[in-house]
């Protein structure tokens, strides 16, 4: 399911990329038609093509995240036992933060960030019984987590825009609540936090990457996905990593 998404994230990425390209070529083609002289050569979006080098930028996009280990086969093998009344969900957030962009040459760069992220997980459960459908009694359980993503990343551009990347990363734990929230017929009926941070690391460390395309105007599209590597109880009682699927914008300047 993580990696149909991931695939669907990935393509759209791409689709807007080429229709934005497009689009920009067959206006200088008709600018050129109407002024009777050759249009500019196109100046190619690079890490390397300010006088510094270096560009700094602004990120933020959506969160799909979810939970794997042992114990969430087990909750897995819980909501199958249900027969449906009991359904693991992944869990929808955002992430925005800041970042700075350090060319290795014309292909490849170095990029260091700081961005605040939302994770986590969600079971959803219905009344088990037949009778009672009419109800449309609902009871959620939602870990929300929230952490300060410190990624270090290396970028390889394959052509002019289009790029892919991968390095390490590591997050501080901010905050982590679960949610417990009732309703029935529509309406709420009940919602209360618990604060179970410290039962959880306060760090955690994972791998990202992915893929995106840089405009010349600056802004950018990117999709991802962070593969944690650490077990999130931090008395080792149950054996679970965050997964994360990115859909991101960026702009450089």
């Amino acid at each position: 399911m993580n990696t149909r998404l991931f695939g669907r994230l990935a393509a759209a990425c791409l689709f807007v990329a080429a229709s934005f390209t497009a689009a920009e070529a067959q206006t200088r083609t008709v600018q050129t038609h109407r002024v009777g002289y050759p249009a500019p050569a196109r100046s190619s979006y690079s890490p390397a093509s300010s006088s510094s080098g270096v560009k700094f930028g602004i990120k933020a996009g959506l969160n799909v995240a979810d939970w794997s280990g042992d114990a969430v086969e087990s909750l897995q093998n819980l909501a199958d036992l249900s027969q449906g009344s009991v359904t693991r969900e992944m869990k929808p957030g955002f992430h925005a933060g800041v970042y700075a962009t350090l060319p290795l040459g014309d292909k490849f760069s170095i990029e260091p960030g700081v961005q605040y992220s939302e994770k986590g997980m969600r079971l959803a459960g219905t009344l088990p019984f037949e009778q009672l459908d009419f109800l449309n009694a609902k009871v959620t359980a939602t870990a929300r987590m929230a952490y300060l993503d410190i990624p270090l990343i290396a970028k390889a551009h394959l052509t002019p825009g289009l790029y892919i990347y991968a390095g390490p990363q590591a997050s501080i734990l901010l905050s982590n609540k679960a949610r417990v929230e009732a309703s029935a017929l529509g309406f709420s009926a009940y919602q209360h936090d618990f604060d179970i941070k410290s039962q959880f690391r306060p760090v955690d460390f994972a791998v990202t990457g992915g893929l995106g395309y840089q405009f010349d105007s600056g802004f950018g599209l990117s999709a991802g996905y962070d593969y944690g590597l650490s077990s999130l109880d931090k008395n080792n009682r149950f054996d679970a990593q965050n997964r994360v699927i990115k859909a991101a914008v960026n702009f450089s300047f």
